[in-house]
């Protein structure tokens, strides 16, 4: 099977105006009111192959760059952020894998997942956040040579839904730089009553997603399930999210082509005060500063999913600044075609099925997924005194800069 491009994908979705295609703006916006999961629609994106293009070539896959992988998702979240949000999630639930697994580990995932299998990735806990070195849930070495694990991640997509799960825990009680590791949790293998999901919450956007949790009670995990080696789960959660900061920045993109959309499709149409309201210089300049942020957030999302193959070793700020930027500059883009469609762009029912007010709410979870803003300033100001090291020295990768900003060259076959 080839790989699906997003032109492909696109027309086997269909028309997203009609109502009765499956991936319909209407069908999307019922789901959002009755607050329930799109199975039928993450299932006709596995019937499509999606969950393929997550998987690596080297393993059986289609994903051979971030930016195809980006161009996908974009498509998906210009219709739905919710689907978006809850099929994607199998890619980062898998990324860690594809950093630091076997290849055994990685083969018999990818037939998983490529089969559908939803994947989950549990980083965050109730009690610290984001804050991955305080991580409680604790994995104890058992006779067998696999790991206990006892604890629970919480606020977790997909956390019930999926069926594996990759887990941060902490291997070493004393702490330190090498006190957490990575496991890759087969739900199915695991002793009844040995865990539990924990239960959905409502939230005020994706309100449709599988926002859970997952409790552990001395569950046996084999030997086989550690991802790369003991002690080495931050720096590989840290590595593994320069590819899904980046990737993630496709959701903004999407969510943006919506926006804009809409806004523009009701300034040409719309009677007021005697003429279209395009004909406004206050309504023409909106536009087109939304516009031209999305330009700029193509830019900056294009640089930095092509960097992860151009110039890996730049890839931590690359990551950083995309996803500090790209998702803050769409969220205004949004307001400004908000400012556009006036009250309709807080109505549920009365213009394009109230699709607009939940892209606003729905968009705004976007910059908080795989670090919040203030956290990817953060790992960007903590790289500061090398970057200005480096810059007095003049030193720059020149070919890996120019391919990292040129559309269709060439570059390397494998980012993991």
């Amino acid at each position: 099977m080839s790989a699906l491009t997003a032109a492909a994908l696109e027309r086997a979705l269909g028309d997203p105006s009609d109502p009765k295609t499956l991936f319909s703006y209407a069908r999307c916006a019922e789901l959002d009111r009755a607050e329930a999961f799109p199975e039928a629609i993450c299932a006709e994106l596995d019937r499509l192959g999606l969950p393929r293009q997550y998987v690596p070539e080297e393993y059986g896959g289609a994903l051979a760059g971030l930016q195809e992988l980006a161009d996908l998702v974009r498509v998906v979240a210009r219709r739905d952020l919710t689907v978006a949000i809850g099929h994607a999630k199998s890619y980062l639930g898998a990324a860690c894998v594809w950093t630091a697994g076997t290849p055994e580990q990685a083969r018999a995932l990818a037939d998983r997942l490529s089969a559908g299998a939803p994947v989950s990735w549990g980083l965050t806990e109730r009690a610290h956040g984001s804050d991955l070195l305080a991580t409680g849930l604790a994995a104890v070495p058992d006779a067998s040579g696999g790991h206990r694990l006892t604890g629970e991640k919480w606020l977790i997509n997909n956390a019930t839904r999926g069926e594996l799960v990759c887990l941060l825990a902490r291997t070493d009680p004393a702490g330190g730089p090498r006190a957490l590791s990575l496991f890759l949790v087969d739900k199915d293998r695991l002793a009844p009553g040995a865990h539990h999901c924990l239960p959905k919450q409502r939230t005020h956007g994706i309100r449709g997603a599988d926002i859970s949790g997952i409790a552990f009670d001395g569950a046996l995990i084999p030997a086989d399930a550690l991802v790369g080696e003991a002690g080495h789960g931050t720096e590989t959660v840290l590595r593994t999210l320069q590819l899904t900061r980046t990737v993630c920045t496709a959701l903004s993109l999407g969510a943006a082509d919506h926006a804009l959309r809409q806004a523009a499709a009701f300034a040409a149409g719309r009677e007021l005060y005697g003429g279209r309201l395009a004909r406004f210089p206050h309504v023409r300049r909106t536009l087109g500063r939304a516009h031209a942020t999305l330009l700029a957030c193509e830019a900056v999302s294009l640089v930095a999913n092509r960097s992860a193959g151009a110039l890996p070793g730049e890839q931590s700020v690359a990551a950083s600044v995309v996803k500090s930027f790209v998702p803050e500059r769409v969220d205004a883009l949004i307001a400004d075609c908000g400012e556009i469609l006036g009250g309709r762009a807080f109505l549920t029912g009365v213009h394009e099925h109230g699709t607009f007010q939940k892209l606003v709410r729905d968009h705004r979870v976007v910059g908080i997924f795989d670090g919040n803003q203030a956290v990817n300033r953060n790992a960007l100001i903590n790289q500061f005194p090398v970057l200005a090291r480096r810059y007095r020295e003049g030193r720059v990768d020149t070919a890996g800069l120019a391919a990292a900003v040129a559309p269709g060259s060439p570059l390397p076959p494998s980012l993991f």
